[in-house]
């Protein structure tokens, strides 16, 4: 203490010796004479009133105020001799300093250490933290140039393997990596952008404290920037993982005895970690609950979750009215005459007073874009009776529809090398006789077959995707096994499936009558003669569907089995039998460009021989959907003249690769294959006397399944089979 007070005069006195001391002391006066004269009373003022601030000015400074600013010059200082620098030194020019070297030791006070503050010190360990995670931490290398580095406890973040996918997949250092230079500053530019997706992901998941260190490394000093790949790191340390504190459903509690089903539906409790991808699919699942519990005017908002940091929580409102349950009522249709809401009903899988569901309706609605009639449909819920208590009220639904075209003409052309061309054609009305009656009237125009027919079909036939189907028809074939001039008529009662609703189970019933003129086909010439055949046929049909396309499958199996007790009057004799046959077909998929298929098929005729079988019911084998290499039915026992004359039992096995090569968009597939088949005079399917073929044929996607070329060649040829066969057709082999 004693030293500082005799320092402070010191260091006044040195500074009166200063050679700027007259401007000083000239401005001083000035400063002086101003505050005299602002300190000068009024005429109204007191003058006694400012006793002490009158103690301080001096009486000549009141007497003469011009003269006493007048500052005399000051007397001249000793200066203590100093040590003059080198003449090299910077201090070489003295400017005019001459202030004595001190003389004595300073004797500062000691300096006392201040109390650590608590958040300080927690703020330096997080620090610390993350910068050990650097070395400690668990590394996800997203790419060559981009890694996140993670606290080195799994347990503190174990979403590490998802995030880091998630924020692969939104980076923008991945999403613009390549794009011109990936210099050090672009990528430090791209670094801050992705520094701030990754604060919004572990917001997401429930860390709203995290801390993220970034580094960009790869810069060496003296190095060209050209020949560096810099790269950049990131190093998060999550910090406390937040929890729901709150719930908050709307009027929720107020469903009564559908509480606690619905409550569970929401899937979030009070103290479950806090995950905003949980809160959307909890909303769904919510929404979901109640549309499927009754609940036809249930509205829920948008959810809002209110963070708390100071007790590391987030509140959780959801704004929900239930609006009351309900019960199916009547369908009621906006065009009667054209649907009917009482077809509707039909087609529709509830009943009046079942319980509302949200998905039967949207199943409705696709149900009637499913008929082709309608090209949109527009289904509202209407309440007809409130709700009372727990006796649900009742709702009408209300269907408003715009119609599609409804006639088209279809036609089909195809190509056999053993069959020539083949050319199809028809005309329908979908709707010709309401509801859903269809007339289709078509002809098939080719080299060894022509065809005229008449179909009337009713869709959706008292129930669901049920069809009854009249057919009449007339036709001539021509083919190397057989000459035939038929005529038939059949009704058949089936469930069918669809584009829209792909169903595992479908069969059918039906009843055939045939009449027939046949021969088997000519040789060199001969022509054997004609027979006549009445049959009377019971065509009965199941199949099992898993794969995942009607027309291209690529995955899944399936599998059908078709039974046609037969009886037959020719030559005034009759005799029974029964047509049997059935098929399965596989897919598997082998990575993401190929498509593994095969199939198998086995028939039998039991029941008599085969002499009383037409020429048209036998079993051949050979062609585009049988096996390729072979002209069609060309596969089989001959008689005499080397004519084909079909079998009583068939055994048929194919395999193919689908193989995408990505030209033209994806749209070209390449298909080798390999198909084997037998046909048998017994009635027991059997490996003996197998035709192989194999070939390769190419694929393009269309809109409406894809187009077919096939060339195949017969690996085991016997005398009259071609060398090479092509198919052009549409849809898979099988």
């Amino acid at each position: 203490r004693s030293s500082t007070s005799s320092l402070l005069p010191v260091r006044l006195e040195r500074m009166n010796a200063l050679p700027c001391q007259s401007s000083i002391l000239t401005l001083a006066g000035a400063l002086g004479a101003s505050l005299l004269l602002m300190s000068s009373p009024a005429p109204a003022q007191d003058r006694g009133t400012d006793a002490e601030l009158n103690e301080l000015i001096p009486d000549r400074a009141v007497v003469d105020p011009e003269a006493w600013t007048q500052v005399p010059a000051p007397a001249p200082v000793a200066i203590d001799p100093q040590p003059q620098p080198e003449p090299e030194s910077p201090l070489a020019e003295d400017g005019g300093f001459r202030l004595p070297w001190p003389d004595q030791q300073l004797d500062l006070p000691e300096l006392v250490g201040l109390e650590p503050d608590a958040e300080s010190t927690a703020l330096a360990m997080q620090s610390n933290e993350v910068a050990g995670l650097r070395d400690a931490g668990l590394v996800e290398q997203i790419s060559p140039q981009l890694a996140l580095v993670f606290p080195g406890d799994p347990t503190r973040f174990p979403e590490r393997s998802t995030f880091a996918k998630r924020f692969a997949a939104l980076s923008a250092i991945e999403q613009l990596s390549g794009e011109g230079e990936d210099n050090a500053a672009q990528l430090g530019a791209r670094a801050r952008t992705d520094s701030d997706l990754l604060h919004q992901l572990l917001r997401i998941y429930g860390y709203y404290d995290a801390e993220i260190e970034q580094t960009v490394s790869g810069i060496v000093p003296g190095q060209d920037a050209a020949a560096v790949k810099p790269s950049v790191r990131f190093t998060i340390d999550p910090g406390a993982l937040y929890h729901f504190g709150r719930v908050d459903l709307g009027d929720l509690p107020g469903t009564g005895s559908d509480f606690p089903a619905l409550r569970s539906s929401f899937g979030i409790q009070s103290g479950d970690p806090v995950n905003n991808d949980r809160i959307v699919a909890a909303r769904t699942g919510l929404d979901n609950a109640l549309g499927e519990s009754g609940y036809a005017f249930a509205r829920l908002g948008e959810p809002d979750l209110l963070v708390d940091h100071r007790r590391e929580e987030g509140d959780l409102t959801v704004p929900l009215t239930t609006g009351g349950r309900y019960a199916f009522g009547p369908v009621i249709s906006e065009l009667p005459k054209f649907l009917s809401g009482a077809h509707f009903e039909d087609i529709a899988r509830f009943d009046r007073g079942d319980l509302y569901k949200r998905s039967l309706v949207d199943d409705l609605r696709r149900a009637i874009i499913a008929t082709g009639l309608v090209s949109s449909v527009g289904i509202n819920a209407r309440e007809t009776a409130p709700p009372q208590g727990e006796t649900p009220g009742t709702v009408a639904l209300d269907v408003t529809m715009t119609q599609a075209p409804l006639r088209t003409i279809a036609g089909a052309i195809g190509y056999d090398s053993a069959e020539g061309v083949r050319a199809e054609a028809s005309w329908e009305h979908r709707n010709l006789f309401p509801p859903e009656g269809m007339l289709r009237v078509r002809a098939i125009a080719g080299t060894k077959e022509q065809l005229a027919g008449v179909t009337l079909r009713r869709n959706n036939f008292r129930g669901r995707d049920q069809a009854l189907t009249f057919d009449l028809y007339a036709n001539t074939v021509n083919r190397d096994a057989y000459v035939a001039r038929t005529a038939a008529i059949s009704a058949t009662f089936e469930k069918v499936t669809t584009l829209i609703f792909q169903k595992p189970w479908v069969w059918s019933a039906g009843l055939e009558v045939i009449a027939t003129n046949e021969r088997e086909g000519d040789v060199g010439g001969v022509t054997t003669p004609r027979q006549t055949y009445y049959i009377a046929a019971l065509p009965l049909r199941a199949a099992f569907d898993t794969s995942d396309n009607l027309l291209d499958p690529t995955r899944g199996f399936r599998a059908a089995l078709r039974v046609s007790p037969e009886l037959v009057l020719r030559e005034g004799r009759t005799a029974s039998y029964a047509r049997i046959q059935a098929d399965a077909s596989a897919y598997l998929p082998i990575g993401k460009r190929v498509v593994a298929a095969g199939r198998i098929r086995l028939g039998s005729i039991p029941g008599t021989e085969i002499a009383n079988i037409a020429p048209s019911r036998r079993f051949y084998a050979g062609g585009g959907g049988s096996v390729r290499g072979y002209g069609y039915q060309q596969i089989g026992p001959r008689d005499s003249l080397g004519t084909p004359s079909g079998g009583r039992s068939l055994t048929e096995f194919s395999v193919e690769a689908r193989i995408k090569t990505g030209l033209f968009g994806g749209a070209v597939s390449v298909v080798p294959f390999l198909d084997a088949g037998s046909v048998e005079a017994g009635v027991t399917p059997r490996l003996r006397d197998m035709r192989y073929g194999a070939g390769l044929g190419l694929r393009y996607q269309t809109g409406f399944g894809p187009i077919r070329i096939d060339v195949g060649t017969p690996l085991n040829r016997r005398e009259g089979d071609s060398r090479i066969a092509v198919y052009v057709s549409l849809g898979q082999a099988f």
